[in-house]
């Protein structure tokens, strides 16, 4: 099993950043990565129906015999983790906890803004997590809808994106926020411009960095990690597959994505 394939799921595209970081701190490990693009977006969507898919979209990955799943959407971790943990046995891994933990890292944190999708912010599981962890944390969590179709139109540096960031993120920065936890994979390629955009002070924490850390520390401890120093290779996998999808792949991993094949779950 330690040379099998690590399997990554998302709803879409932006779960490439998570793979991005994992492939910088595990250059051996073989990768199948899989975006349910006909599908998406999760966020708008029941937690009857993510988790519905979130199954469909994991048994797909089991079928290719996959050591270990990341969920590597914020959406699915905050509704599905749970069912998916219990119901499969090999290591299933989440984007919350890591978001948690990095948050966390920094003894002086007080004031924590999340921004996320609709249903990640309403399901409430980033908030609950932090102050779970940490009495006395004042947490700021705002949906931010129309930053993921802002960055998939690569509009990161924008009119329109700027607009949109001043509209979720100003009453977070007039509430004293000293971090801000990126709660959906997309928003990593924001941060060029959040830097720029937000006050010195504040730290931004990616989760995928943190997951990459957790993934390796599960593999390590289940014996699971590939021998090899390097090699890995990478095959995705998306359900709805179009110019603008390459063109995503290419933008979230910051290389050519290869062949992208298109499949049925």
């Amino acid at each position: 099993m330690r040379t099998a394939p690590l399997g990554i799921f998302d709803s879409g595209v932006g779960g490439l950043t998570v793979v991005r970081a994992v492939q910088t701190l595990l250059p051996a490990e073989d990768i199948i990565y899989l975006g349910d693009t006909a599908r998406l977006p999760y966020g708008s969507k029941s937690p009857e129906t993510i988790r519905q898919f979130a199954h469909e979209d994991i048994r797909f990955l089991l079928d290719r015999g996959v050591k270990a799943v990341v969920v590597a959407c914020n959406t699915v971790t905050a509704h599905a983790l749970p069912s998916l943990q219990e119901q499969y046995r090999i290591p299933i891994i989440g984007v919350i906890e890591p978001g948690v933990v990095a948050v966390l890292s920094d003894p002086g944190t007080q004031r924590v803004g999340i921004i996320a999708t609709r249903g990640t912010v309403g399901s409430h599981a980033y908030q609950h997590a932090l102050a779970q962890r940490r009495t006395g944390l004042i947490i700021h969590a705002t949906p931010a809808p129309l930053l993921v179709p802002l960055v998939e139109e690569n509009w990161l540096d924008h009119p329109s994106t700027h607009a949109a960031l001043h509209t979720y993120l100003d009453p977070m920065v007039d509430r004293g926020i000293d971090t801000l936890l990126l709660g959906c994979t997309h928003y990593p390629l924001l941060v060029p411009m959040l830097r720029n955009f937000l006050p010195p002070g504040i730290r931004i924490v990616d989760p995928a960095l943190t997951c990459a850390e957790l993934v390796k520390a599960d593999l390590t401890r289940e014996e699971l990690l590939n021998p090899a120093e390097s090699g890995g290779k990478l095959e995705i996998h998306l359900t709805d597959l179009s110019e603008q999808f390459e063109d995503l792949s290419r933008l979230f991993l910051a290389r050519s994505p290869g062949r992208i094949s298109r499949v049925v779950l």
